[in-house]
């Protein structure tokens, strides 16, 4: 498909450089196939039913940017993903003036040599520290995503996590689930909704442009997920619908699933890339964010509820102020059959 039929107008205003307080009174828009209804996240366990299972992304965002030298040269680092060997794929600013044998201080017990660079542009580094998520902590900065124009602060620890953030790894929010609290969560138990977890390490690709002019050419960036054994179970077992909250967690049960819709378990990388007449296995409705134009996301979307529909959604939520992106409001799609 023409990646040009993914793209929409966006005022600048709608980009929401900061999370609803408190994180439900953010706006959530039920999209049906037949109707659009105005709605706030606190509203969300009207939505589901008992019997449903509500699937979340337990991922941790970890302090993913880094500002260093190289001799005179400064150089701001977002890490990608960790490779088998223990080095790191980053995103390197300017990576142009970077070498193999060259060496990025952070800070004086934190510094980072150079080993190769990808053909798709990123750079390999080896960390010099003992102790890298002790590092991380005390010289990283927040990732936020580069549409929101400002500087991390010291909220953006917490604002740019969910509640339930358990396993260290995504260089990007589970966007969706920032929404969450835990007294939301406990509403939602009440009403005999299963919530179960699965894990997948956003990378920094989630961001990066599409620049082939044909999805039929576009190279997804692989992401680790994995889905126990007991969370497989529950999905299989459920006696409603299963909820996918994030494209994250879409993604990931997708591409666990087999083409009868039997989730299994798994443990493995996957680059699933989802447009329009992708045929879903396992998913029933999506809580997600509104998102870039002429992005993966946004085409995933386009998938699951219909081009057509999630346009017309879009538009109406641009008339109404929502507000877009990590931290803005949110969407309950159902999924469009056929």
């Amino acid at each position: 498909m023409r990646v040009s039929l993914f793209d929409f107008d966006l005022p600048e205003g709608r980009i929401a450089t900061h999370p609803a307080s408190p994180r439900e009174s953010a706006k959530l828009l039920h999209i049906t196939p037949d109707a659009l209804n105005d709605k706030q996240v606190s509203d969300l366990p009207s939505l589901l039913s008992a019997g449903d299972v509500l699937v979340l992304n337990n991922t941790r965002v970890i302090p993913a940017r880094l500002y260093g030298t190289r001799g005179e040269v400064k150089i701001e680092l977002l890490l990608h993903k960790p490779l088998p060997n223990g080095d790191w794929t980053v995103f390197a600013r300017p990576a142009k003036r970077l070498k193999p044998g060259d060496i990025i201080t952070i800070a004086d017990n934190l510094a980072a040599e150079v080993i190769d660079k990808t053909p798709s542009g990123e750079v390999i580094i080896r960390w010099q520290t003992d102790d890298l998520v002790a590092a991380l902590e005390k010289h990283g900065h927040m990732p936020l995503p580069p549409y929101i124009e400002r500087a991390d602060e010291a909220a953006d620890k917490q604002d740019y996590q969910t509640c339930y953030a358990e396993h260290n790894g995504s260089v990007a929010a589970p966007t969706a689930g920032l929404h969450y609290t835990p007294e939301l969560l406990d509403t939602i138990r009440a009403r005999g909704v299963t919530i179960v977890y699965v894990t997948l390490h956003v990378g920094g690709g989630t961001f990066l442009p599409v620049k082939a002019e044909d999805t039929e050419d576009h190279h997804m960036h692989s992401e680790w997920g994995e889905v126990t054994a007991e969370v497989a179970d529950a999905v299989n077992h459920a006696a409603g619908r299963v909820i996918a909250v994030g494209t994250t967690s879409l993604r990931l049960l997708e591409s666990a699933a087999d083409e009868q819709g039997v989730l299994h378990p798994f443990c493995d990388e996957t680059d699933i890339f989802i447009t329009p007449g992708y045929r879903f296995k396992c998913v029933d409705c999506l809580m997600t964010n509104f998102h870039l134009p002429k992005s993966t996301l946004f085409m995933l979307v386009s998938a699951f509820a219909g081009l057509e529909r999630v346009q017309s959604a879009y538009q109406h939520a641009i008339d109404n102020h929502y507000r877009f992106y990590s931290y803005g409001d949110a969407c309950f799609l159902e999924r469009q059959d056929g």
